[in-house]
């Protein structure tokens, strides 16, 4: 699929927290697509309207924001293209967890990623965070289909084993590197691959699996090439460009 997505080179526009979107842009580009950060409220629906796919990602949200994220995506949904949302911190504030209900509500959004945290905040099941963090890992597998019954989409829970669930129906995958929790937007450099490879495959879990894993893999191969979280950043990157 990494072969289609260099193809294509997609378009991704993201609406995205500001501590990410070096990273963001950086890891997207070495996968093979394409990134454009645009955020201002007047020019959203035409970014939007041009892209081959939008990023939604709450980290550093402004009440501003979210009606911004709400033109783009109705742009993305009129022109049919896939929007995933990062619901970065959703259990830590009333305030994010109220917005990406207004999104959710608004919007058709093809993929929901995040924590346990942040996945069971809005699916209203109680687990203790820390800021953006989850600082409890609950039962993973009932989180992410809870949600996406409540949330009726694709959810994708990150954390030690990932789970992808969508229509009473979960995969697992178990690859991955324990210095992806010590890169700041390693978890947001998912979502825009995943959001990548939806504008090449029609079937959402297998676009997701495959972005999940391959991310993962890379990781893997990162981290034996690096000497801490620093070197592994570099090293990430450059396994992206990389095949599975």
């Amino acid at each position: 699929m990494e072969e289609r997505v260099r193809e294509k080179r997609p378009l991704v526009h993201h609406i995205t927290n500001e501590v990410v979107m070096n990273f963001s842009a950086n890891g997207l580009l070495a996968f093979g697509g394409s990134p454009v950060m645009a955020k201002e409220r007047e020019e959203v629906a035409d970014i939007a309207g041009a892209a081959d796919a939008l990023v939604l990602n709450i980290g550093t949200l402004r009440s501003s924001d979210v009606e911004t994220m709400i033109a783009a995506g109705k742009a993305a949904n009129e022109k049919g293209i896939p929007i995933l949302l990062d619901p970065v911190g959703a259990g830590a504030s009333t305030f994010r967890k109220n917005a990406v209900r207004k999104i959710t509500e608004e919007l058709d959004v093809a993929v929901v990623k995040g924590n346990a945290g942040e996945i069971a905040a809005l699916a209203d099941i109680p687990l203790k965070v820390k800021g953006v963090d989850s600082e409890e890992s609950g039962d993973s597998t009932d989180i992410a289909l809870r949600a996406s019954e409540k949330l009726n989409t694709c959810v994708v829970v990150t954390g030690a084993i990932d789970i992808v669930a969508e229509n009473g129906n979960y995969t697992t995958s178990s690859y991955g590197s324990p210095l992806l929790t010590q890169v700041t937007g390693s978890g947001c450099l998912l979502g825009t691959l995943i959001a990548a490879c939806l504008t090449v495959e029609d079937e959402k879990e297998k676009a997701v699996l495959f972005a999940v894993e391959f991310y993962n893999k890379a990781a893997e191969r990162a981290e034996a090439n690096s000497h801490g979280p620093g070197s592994f950043a570099v090293s990430l990157l450059d396994e992206l460009g990389g095949d599975v």
